[in-house]
C-alpha cells in the first residue's frame, strides 16, 4: 500500500530521484504516470516517520547517500514537517540539496502563499488531505490511541473547531468520510478542493536536462 512502506517507483530514464513522504507517494506517482515525466525516478519514506519528525533528516541523508552518483538531481518533497529546521541542515550538509517550499503537506497542496495569508484563521482547524483521510483510522485514530480511549477525545480535538477537507482529486467515497470523521471528532465540516497546488508545480520545473 502506497505510503505505508518504503517503496521506490523506476521508470527506467530517470535522470532526476524524488525522495519523498510516504503520504505523498501516491500522488507523486499519478502526477509522474498522468504528466508521462520519465526523468524522474521516485524513493519513499515510510509515512509513519510524521509520528516521529526528529528521525525524518537522518532517514533523508541516507536515501541520498545511497542514491550516491546515481542522478543528475536530487529533489526532496518534504516539507520542514516538524523537523524544526534540521531537515534543511542536513540537506545543505549533503551538498545543497533542494527541497519543496513550505512547512508542510498541507501548505503547498493548498498553495505555500495562500496557506500562508490565511493561517492566522486557519489556526483552530484540523486539516485533511486524501491521503490522511484515507488512512484516518490507522494513522490518526489508532496512533493516538482514541480506539482504545475514546474518552480521550476532547482532550486530543478539543482545541479544534473546524475540519478542512482538502483533496487533490474529486473522489465522493473519500467526501463522505471526510465528513464522517468530521461529525466524529465533533468539528465542523468545511469542503475545499486544492488539487496538487505548489506540489505539481514543483515537481514539473524539475526539467529533463
Amino acid at each position: 500500500m502506497v505510503g505505508n512502506s518504503d517503496f521506490i517507483f523506476k521508470r527506467g530514464k530517470g535522470t532526476t530521484l524524488l525522495i519523498g513522504c510516504g503520504a505523498l507517494g501516491r500522488e507523486i506517482i499519478d502526477l509522474i504516470k498522468v504528466n508521462k515525466w520519465e526523468h524522474l525516478d521516485v524513493t519513499c519514506l515510510p509515512a509513519k516517520l510524521h509520528h516521529n519528525p526528529q528521525l525524518i533528516p537522518e532517514a533523508v541523508r541516507e536515501k541520498i547517500r545511497t542514491a550516491g552518483d546515481c542522478y543528475e538531481k536530487i529533489y526532496v518533497l518534504y516539507g520542514d514537517c516538524g523537523t524544526g529546521g534540521l531537515l534543511d541542515k542536513v540537506l545543505e550538509e549533503e551538498g545543497d540539496i533542494e527541497r519543496i517550499a513550505g512547512p508542510h503537506c498541507f501548505s503547498f497542496f493548498m498553495g505555500n502563499d495562500t496557506f500562508s495569508n490565511s493561517a492566522e484563521d486557519e489556526i483552530t482547524t484540523f486539516f485533511l488531505t486524501d491521503y490522511f483521510c484515507r488512512f484516518f483510522d490507522k494513522f490518526v485514530w489508532e496512533a493516538l490511541g482514541l480506539d482504545r480511549h475514546e474518552d480521550m477525545l476532547d482532550m486530543v480535538f478539543g482545541n479544534y473547531t473546524k475540519l478542512l477537507f482538502m483533496p487533490q482529486v474529486k473522489d465522493p467515497e473519500l467526501e463522505i468520510k471526510a465528513q464522517e470523521i468530521a461529525s466524529r471528532l465533533k468539528l465542523k465540516y468545511e469542503y475545499r478542493f486544492c488539487g496538487y497546488g505548489d506540489f505539481e508545480t514543483s515537481i514539473k520545473s524539475l526539467k529533463q536536462r
